[in-house]
């Protein structure tokens, strides 16, 4: 019998959720033809509403957390993927539906691996991890929309978060002015680093407000959802496009058509979980290409695995500023 340690979410009859590090059984893994030895992983906002319960993120009991892994494959049968490949896992329901990244050990089906990028470490990778993988896949729907930089500002919110950081950066990296929102007026040096152009404070948008307002970007990059999109987007110029991919102000979206039909507004749409894997060998050439080690280290923090039940209260409480990564020891 082989054993590793992992953190494991339990829930008992009443519903109520509890998280313990475990001696977990390798022959209990779930399917999958890749077993990776984990050294890394990382905090993401879905990731604190799963161990914290905030969310019915966890639809399979019991389950070790956590949504991205990167590590070194130690078994596989899958064509292409050896045995000391370095890889990388985001999304795919892991964490969710299939055992996550919390854990000295994982199993899963080959396809939803991809190669570490020879630009990155494993721990820059989950530097970078779902929200920032999440953050390209902002920037490339933008882009394909037709958005350029002589189309004006393009702004963020959520600046301070995750996708938000590297949002920032990528943005700036291609030329595009980057206007940024956060409630953080003491982060203002730690965005403009990164490569803001200008900062609005989040109190503008976070509030109801008129159906249209004054054209004021050209595009912009919302993973907070509700209030703040629907201004997003009432202050979008005429023909940009808007990437959404978050709700942590909520899952509503309080608006009005009136910026679709009266300005031409694009609501694009962006999902991570499922991204087909072209589509995500796409956004890690992105991220391979545009951000420099420098920009990673300045955005990123390194903690052990055993926070991560600390963290998973900051991150859904704002306290966080760019990304954590965890090491796996």
């Amino acid at each position: 019998m082989t054993t590793f340690d992992a953190f494991v979410l339990t829930r008992d009859d009443d519903r109520r959720q509890s998280l313990a590090w475990t001696t977990f059984d390798e022959a209990d893994l779930m399917e999958g033809d890749v077993k990776v030895a984990v050294s890394h992983s990382t905090v993401n906002y879905k990731d604190g509403l799963a161990i914290t319960g905030s969310s019915p993120v966890v639809r399979r009991w019991p389950m070790i957390p956590g949504i991205d892994f990167a590590g070194t494959v130690t078994e596989s049968t899958h064509d292409g993927i050896a045995v000391g490949d370095a890889v990388v896992l985001n999304g795919w329901g892991v964490g969710e539906t299939h055992l996550g990244g919390y854990a000295q050990r994982a199993r899963v089906p080959g396809e939803w691996l991809v190669p570490l990028p020879q630009a990155f470490t494993p721990a820059q990778s989950m530097a970078i991890g779902t929200a920032g993988y999440t953050a390209a896949l902002c920037v490339q729907a933008l882009e394909r929309n037709g958005v350029t930089p002589d189309d004006g500002p393009v702004l963020v919110t959520g600046a301070t978060g995750g996708v938000g950081s590297v949002a920032v950066a990528l943005l700036a990296t291609a030329g595009y002015e980057v206007v940024v929102s956060t409630g953080k007026a003491d982060e203002a040096g730690y965005l403009k680093e990164l490569g803001a152009a200008d900062i609005v404070d989040r109190a503008e948008l976070s509030e109801p407000g008129r159906p249209m307002g004054k054209e004021r970007w050209g595009a912009a990059v919302d993973s907070v959802g509700s209030h703040t999109l629907a201004n997003v987007l009432a202050g979008t110029r005429y023909g940009g496009t808007v990437a959404a991919c978050g709700l942590a102000q909520g899952m509503d979206l309080p608006g009005s058509v009136a910026p679709f039909i009266l300005r031409g507004v694009t609501l694009a749409g962006v999902d991570s979980v499922m991204a087909p894997r072209p589509v995500r060998l796409d956004a890690w050439a992105r991220l391979a290409r545009d951000l420099t080690p420098a920009t990673l280290d300045a955005i990123t923090e390194t903690r052990p695995l055993a926070d991560a039940p600390a963290l998973a209260t900051d991150i859904l409480a704002g306290r966080i500023r760019g990304r954590v990564v965890l090491e796996v020891a």
